[in-house]
């Protein structure tokens, strides 16, 4: 019966909230759990295991940061208006309407 309450709470699920700028993380419940970023984010994206998120900054930067809230890298040329997990990649909507696949270290794989 324990294994099935330690199983029920990794199927939990954390939300990202855009909040003026700001990026909530919040439990399923909507109880916040952290803030993160630097007031400036348009878009926010948690990959599938939630231990990394991706945030668009209104200058068209995308920050890398780790689920506590600490900046791993940026990604990107500077002109990002989206940013979202697919995998492992990052997918970055450009502001020419271009999409670019990159590494999550931010290396160029293609762009469409």
């Amino acid at each position: 019966m324990n294994d099935l309450k330690i199983n029920l709470k990794k199927l939990l699920m954390n939300i990202l909230k855009l909040n003026n700028g700001k990026v909530e993380i919040r439990k399923d419940t909507g109880s916040l759990l952290r803030i993160i970023g630097n007031s400036d984010a348009v878009f926010a994206d948690f990959n599938a295991a939630q231990t990394h998120v991706l945030i668009t900054t209104n200058k068209g930067k995308v920050e890398l940061r780790k689920e506590s809230g600490s900046l791993e890298r940026i990604i990107g040329n500077g002109d990002a208006t989206s940013a979202r997990w697919m995998g492992d990649e990052v997918a970055i909507t450009t502001n020419k309407g271009k999409t670019e696949i990159r590494k999550a270290n931010g290396s160029l794989i293609r762009v469409m």
